[in-house]
């Protein structure tokens, strides 16, 4: 009877010993429903270098802005009508190194640190002063928005998104989620930005999120979200375990040579 109940309390004590160890996996537990906060944070951080600008030119007179817009060209050229030699069927304009796009008529133009919406204004400018297109109405866009998330998640890899808005929430849906063994305490994002690397943290479960710098991910950001203690203790549970089976069987392999090499030398002496 007395080691029943010891054994009932022995029970007892093990399963509260798993509940403290459960980890909260619930997202910003502590945000009050039903309530509205201003946004803050920016999306974008500005045109870095490598970035793939699509860059559109409309006029009331459309016939004046086809050799600004390489679509058009693109078009053009697919249609074996090539009305710019120098056209492309690749549209888009990577920003290089220096920080620079070469545009159709006006030339080298530097882009970097520029918002979108400062680069459409000042090529609408310069269009009009020189002379090239009265009305202008230039549209720039972002074509090669990427981000990469790896560690605990379901499906860890490289996201390739329009536009330039993406949230930590957005990219974690896109891989799948965090699995139940991700800490949603500590994620860490690691953020390259004129020729600095800032690495972060974010905490999932709590409203404070949402007041990061890191909320909205930039061009290039790595999203690692890192295991919990359990699953680390697991893993390398688990390399020790095909460190022993690897030993054991290479023993196995060595002994039943050695026996095998034995009763060839008894049945020879016979």
């Amino acid at each position: 009877m007395k080691i029943g109940k010891l054994l009932f309390a022995m029970g007892i004590v093990a399963l509260l010993t798993v509940s403290c160890r459960t980890q909260e996996i619930a997202y910003i537990h502590d945000a009050q429903r039903d309530s509205a906060f201003a946004l803050s944070g920016q999306f974008s951080s500005g045109i870095q270098a490598n970035d793939l600008l699509s860059i559109y030119v409309e006029s009331e007179t459309p016939e004046s802005t086809i050799q600004f817009n390489q679509e058009t060209n693109k078009i053009a050229v697919m249609n074996g009508s090539v009305m710019n030699p120098g056209a492309s069927a690749v549209s888009g304009y990577l920003v290089n190194h220096d920080g620079d796009i070469i545009f159709p008529v006006l030339g080298k133009i530097h882009v970097v640190g520029l918002t979108h919406n400062e680069l459409a204004s000042l090529i609408e400018r310069r269009l009009v002063a020189e002379g090239h297109i009265t009305d202008p109405v230039v549209t720039v866009k972002l074509m090669n928005f990427r981000v990469c998330v790896l560690g605990d998640v379901s499906r860890p890899g490289q996201l390739v998104v329009a536009g330039e808005r993406l949230t930590i929430f957005e990219a974690l849906s896109m891989v799948g989620d965090l699995t139940i063994y991700g800490q949603r305490h500590n994620v860490t994002i690691i953020r390259e930005e004129n020729g600095l690397r800032t690495i972060g943290e974010v905490d999932l479960s709590s409203q404070s999120v949402f007041d990061s710098p890191y909320y909205y991910l930039h061009q290039n950001d790595v999203v690692y979200v890192e295991p919990n203690k359990l699953r680390k203790k697991d893993a390398e549970r688990d390399r020790m375990t095909l460190t022993y089976i690897s030993s054991a069987v290479s023993i196995i392999s060595v002994l039943s040579s050695c026996f095998y090499y034995y009763l060839l030398s008894q049945r020879l002496q016979w």
